[in-house]
């Protein structure tokens, strides 16, 4: 079938074998790639109650069929998995540089099962697969690890992606690198391979998809880039990047702030772009085959932490750190996130985790004492975690597990296992039902609803019909997953430029009835695993928190009568039970 390769790739590292699986054009023409076949494949190859951190689970590399096309916002490869962080369904996306050397080795998906006694990483091409020896790698950051595999490799073209020391000693929220900056960040990617004694992987090869109408592609290329010169968003994007959603948040009082109990951060102004380059040299960068250039090359020129290099931080790992830490200070935000990026930590959860860590200890003796603000000891508490030392072997199994150790159930955020984002769903209801239904836990990527929040398409407050509105959202992101694009590109992807998408790559013509039909059945089938995991509909939920405690400020409350309103809507509108 056109826009796939129609192979995935087995490795098993206990026999340190490998072999090709053809895949079906029906699968393909029921999910596409992406999600839908690293969903299908992750139900496929794994069985019920497998264990996260065992050699049984599997993780799986895929790509989908725009990837290493001229489609803007295509350089993008997906990661799935069962979560050690969450106990269900893992799905996490990446940018950068690696998605079309992944898909050059001719496989539409890695499947990588069992275990090595010994650090390996993995050259993976069209021709074969290299087990090579990592043990003088085992212990290194991710920076490192990656410009060493890169130099052994020989490959300039070769795409790697890393796991830092976090990955090495299991912390369940540890994330997979690439690019130095670019994550598969959340519910802990990072510790499956870790615990399968795998620090990296280089992907490269020769391998090119075939394309189904070469011209039409070309026609949507340059629509595509004639349209990012005049886009609104598209500009914004371009010259603040994420961080444009710092003031945009904080106005509207939806800022998760002191550890979820405020809705704005009275110092939100020195954590915007404009602070940024007072303070900093700000550069904008983007991914291959992107007419945005989302990303921002920051390094800072002023204060303690000049000439620290890193692209970011994005509005999520400035709203956890700033917001939920109370740190008013851009270049310190960078800071923790550089060292979140070195060992291998998803900055949400990291963020998360400390400010839940600082409010337990005004609550009860834990065997540290943090104070809101305090960016060193929460940098230390970092490095703790990933080494699992005294309370950070807590911390690094998530904030569930630590809130039950401490016997905080009560005060602890999280759905799932899964710790939110820079979104405050008693103030965006749309974003609460999110979280609540999320295939991985609180997510704000899987529908980005935000967007219809603050844009005027639907009030805040409303209830009635935000399930629909939410669902049209969701089945059209599904499809971004499926084909792979970047989530930013949703307003120029709109569902009759995505049918196109679709018919120019893979050849299928497809309505937006028959779009929203394949985005069922792919969520359809992230629900059957967590279902088969013994997630029950009682998990679709919210902390109680957000349906009792008001936001300081606002008084803002979450009503449970109609968070259930909501999500009885959406369960009646995807026809579940």
């Amino acid at each position: 079938m056109k826009g796939f390769h129609n192979r995935v790739l087995h490795i098993d590292l206990s026999r340190r074998s490998f072999r090709e699986e053809s895949i079906d054009d029906a699968i393909y023409q029921e999910l596409l790639g992406g999600k839908g076949l690293g969903t299908h494949l992750l139900l496929k190859n794994t069985r019920a109650g497998v264990k996260p951190l065992s050699a049984d689970n599997v993780i799986i590399f895929a790509t989908g069929p725009v990837t290493d096309t001229r489609i803007h916002g295509s350089c993008r490869y997906g990661v799935f998995t069962k979560s050690p962080l969450t106990g269900i369904y893992c799905e996490s996306y990446s940018g950068g540089r690696v998605a079309e050397p992944l898909s050059r080795t001719g496989y539409d998906a890695t499947i990588i099962k069992g275990s090595s006694q010994e650090p390996v990483y993995l050259e993976i091409s069209h021709q074969k697969v290299i087990f090579h020896d990592a043990s003088h790698l085992w212990g290194k950051d991710t920076y490192e690890t990656e410009d060493a595999i890169r130099e052994e490799v020989g490959r300039r073209d070769a795409g790697i992606s890393v796991i830092g020391p976090a990955g090495e000693n299991l912390v369940k929220f540890a994330l997979i690198e690439n690019d130095r900056w670019r994550s598969a960040g959340r519910a802990g990617a990072g510790a499956v391979l870790g615990a399968k004694k795998v620090k990296g992987l280089a992907f490269y090869g020769d391998v090119r998809r075939q394309i189904a109408h070469t011209e039409m592609l070309s026609e949507l290329w340059e629509e595509m880039r004639e349209a990012c010169k005049v886009d609104p968003g598209a500009q914004r994007f371009y010259s603040e990047g994420t961080i444009q959603m710092v003031p945009v948040i904080n106005k509207a009082g939806g800022f998760p702030t002191k550890y979820w109990t405020a809705g704005t951060f009275d110092r939100w102004q020195n954590l915007t772009m404009q602070k940024a380059r007072e303070q900093c040299d700000v550069k904008a960068r983007a991914c291959p085959k992107c007419c945005i250039a989302c990303a921002n090359l920051l390094e800072v020129t002023t204060g303690r932490h000049q000439g620290l290099r890193i692209e970011g931080p994005e509005y999520e790992t400035i709203a956890v750190f700033g917001g939920l830490c109370l740190i008013d200070d851009i270049r310190e935000v960078a800071y923790l996130n550089d060292i979140c990026d070195r060992l291998g930590l998803d900055t949400i959860t990291a963020g998360n985790i400390a400010a839940f860590t600082i409010e337990a200890t005004h609550r009860k003796p834990i065997g540290e004492k943090i104070e809101y603000g305090d960016v060193d000891s929460i940098a230390e508490l970092l490095h703790k975690i990933t080494r699992r030392e005294g309370i950070g072997a807590i911390l690094a199994e998530g904030v569930r597990a630590a809130a039950k150790e401490w016997g905080l159930e009560d005060l602890a955020v999280h759905v799932k296992g899964l710790e939110p984002p820079g979104y405050e769903p008693r103030v965006f209801k749309g974003m609460g039902l999110t979280y609540a239904t999320g295939d991985r836990g609180a997510d704000h990527l899987r529908a980005t609803f935000y967007k219809a929040e603050l844009s005027g398409m639907i009030d805040p407050d409303q209830i009635e019909g935000k399930a629909e509105m939410l669902i049209d959202f969701e089945d059209r992101h599904t499809l971004f997953d499926a084909l792979i694009l970047c989530r930013f590109f949703r307003d120029m992807y709109p569902w009759e430029k995505l049918s196109a998408v679709i018919e120019a790559t893979t050849g299928m013509k497809l309505g937006k009835k028959q779009l929203q039909k394949m985005a069922l059945g792919i969520t359809n089938q992230a629900r059957e695993f967590n279902l088969r995991e013994g997630m029950t509909a009682a998990d679709d939920t919210l902390p109680k928190r957000f349906f009792e405690e008001k936001l300081e400020g606002s008084g803002k409350v979450l009503p449970k009568s109609e968070f259930d309103k909501m999500l009885s809507d959406y369960y009646k509108l995807k026809g579940w039970d």
